[in-house]
């Protein structure tokens, strides 16, 4: 049997919903992000779970706490599966961002690998101490299905990282709307993205509120 890690991006917040930068801020679910958690909960407590990481955020303990009392079985905490801090442009919208920050957020679009948000983290670095979560994981667990909560930036880098892809060109290769799973699959032959940002868990009312 061979390793498997689920990454699940956490459900709604309110600047998922209104589409503004949160990395650093704490925030909770909404109470449709966690219906969210719920749901992803009732569709995949019947996998045989081996463990279960999260970042330390309340949005991401709070995705992950459904299952985990629905198994029993205790999240691990990571701060390296924090999502990137975005800085000067926490809680802002692309617009604002846009107009305040221009030519760095000019930068950011181009090359996020090395061109971080105003004071925040670039790219490479989150890659950094992410992909050292997932060292540990292929370390400890050899086999089973390992679960990560994770971020929307985190997770992208994580797969980019995985993949072979630029990790400068996450944000333009590959999606992760609230709630979804995306599945890889180590082997001999190395990492095999098996499923990309799957939403199928949530009913249609979920898969289609706005914001991502």
């Amino acid at each position: 049997m061979s390793l498997t890690i689920y990454f699940l991006r956490h459900g709604q917040t309110e600047c998922s919903r209104n589409n503004s930068f949160c990395g650093s801020i704490d925030s909770e679910l909404t109470p449709e992000g966690l219906e969210m958690a719920k749901a992803f909960a009732d569709a995949y407590s019947s996998t045989p779970w081996t463990a279960i990481f999260s970042s330390p955020m309340q949005r991401t303990i709070l995705t992950a706490k459904p299952l985990c009392a629905a198994i029993e079985m205790e999240p691990q905490l990571r701060d390296g599966l924090k999502e990137i801090n975005y800085g000067l442009w926490e809680g802002k919208t692309p617009e604002v961002i846009s107009r305040e920050y221009h030519d760095d957020y000019i930068r950011w679009l181009a090359d996020p690998a090395w061109n971080g948000p105003t004071d925040g983290e670039i790219a490479i670095t989150i890659a950094s101490r992410a992909m050292q979560v997932i060292e540990e994981i292929k370390r400890l667990y050899s086999s089973g299905n390992v679960l990560v909560v994770s971020h929307k930036a985190t997770i992208r880098i994580i797969l980019s990282s995985l993949l072979g892809i630029d990790v400068g060109r996450f944000r333009f290769r590959l999606g992760c709307p609230v709630a979804s799973v995306s599945i890889v699959e180590f082997s001999s032959h190395g990492p095999l993205l098996k499923v990309l940002a799957d939403r199928t868990h949530l009913d249609e009312r979920l898969r289609n509120l706005p914001g991502t």
